[in-house]
């Protein structure tokens, strides 16, 4: 079976481990999200992809579900020693190697997709980790501010989200998105899966801006796999992270099911919302047009990652043999 699946962070991150854990025998691929990348120091910094290789490598910050495990701070402290800021965004040690690699490859000439399969070499991951682009696009969001011109200006999302912890968001810009072009090999594991999942990551910074490169989103849509996604808001709220705030930001209402409707079921085959805090929301979002389950959506241990995978796998699954069986009644009715 191939799978392909389109990631952010951290919930994508750990989502896939479990996907992993339910279909051991798989070839998975995996898009990330490029949209949260920043230049700090002279280094190119990649928060998502790196999550992804980090966790499935197994070298993250268990706890934190970013970051290296083990990691020290030389440098940072020695950054402020001389007193070089920005003091909000904190590399660690053995993460700068990744950056310093990293930039180096991507100052040589090569694209970010072969300098991000040269880094996966050295983790050894179960997975094909591409970049969804080998163009620079960046997320930046509009807040206020009562000093700016207007009365609001447009910051770098790890600025928005780290140093300002996320306030209230008043438009999210895809910076260079228009441009950009599917990085080699992103197309063709949409073409050729059998499955196609959209974990639990955020819908608008993360999944939204991997869709929003031209012919990524279209090729979902027109893909002959099954797709199925996993809601990130359970019970009216993100389980983790800005989702919340992002959504306001587009017009969203923070709920499984709009969330769904969001996406449309021009993209989404497939839909599993939370069956603790959402089975109210399985009727909406099946009247959209999307088949929907309630299934439990906390990734509390590996073995609820794992349950929640082989649910996303289930119903594709499930869709798939009813799709063969239409076809096949289609067929057999043409030649009557």
């Amino acid at each position: 079976m191939r799978i392909t699946a389109l990631a952010g962070g951290v919930g994508g991150a750990r989502f896939l481990r479990g996907l992993l854990a339910a279909a051991p025998n798989a070839t998975v691929t995996v898009i990330g999200n490029i949209g949260d990348d920043m230049t700090m120091h002279g280094l190119r910094i990649c928060p998502d992809l790196d999550t992804v290789m980090y966790t499935l490598g197994g070298g993250i910050h268990e706890e934190q579900g970013w970051g290296r495990t083990e990691e020290t701070f030389g440098v940072a402290d020695e950054l402020k020693a001389y007193g070089v800021g920005p003091d909000w965004f904190t590399l660690g040690d053995k993460d700068i190697a990744t950056h310093l690699v990293r930039t180096q490859m991507l100052g040589a000439g090569y694209p970010l997709s072969e300098v991000t399969e040269a880094l996966c070499t050295r983790w050894e991951l179960p997975v094909r980790l591409l970049p969804s682009t080998d163009d620079r696009v960046e997320t930046h969001v509009v807040v206020d501010d009562a000093e700016a011109p207007g009365g609001r200006r447009a910051v770098h999302f790890q600025e928005y989200w780290v140093r300002m912890h996320a306030p209230d968001a008043r438009a999210i810009v895809s910076v260079g998105v228009e441009s950009a072009k599917p990085a080699p090999g992103v197309l063709e594991a949409i073409a050729e899966a059998d499955v196609i999942v959209l974990p639990p990551s955020n819908p608008v910074v993360s999944i939204g801006t991997i869709l929003d490169i031209p012919g990524i989103r279209r090729a979902v849509a027109d893909a002959a796999a099954p797709v199925v996604g996993l809601s990130p808001i359970v019970g009216g709220g993100p389980v983790r992270g800005m989702a919340d705030k992002v959504l306001a930001a587009v017009g969203v209402e923070v709920s499984a099911a709009a969330v769904a409707e969001h996406y449309g079921a021009d993209l989404l085959d497939g839909w599993l919302v939370d069956a603790d805090a959402d089975t109210g929301a399985v009727a909406r979002v099946e009247a959209a047009g999307i088949a929907c389950r309630a299934v439990p959506l906390m990734m509390s241990s590996p073995q609820a990652t794992q349950a929640m995978a082989q649910a996303a796998l289930d119903l594709a699954a499930e869709l798939a043999a009813a799709k063969a069986a239409a076809a096949r009644t289609a067929t057999g009715s043409a030649s009557d």
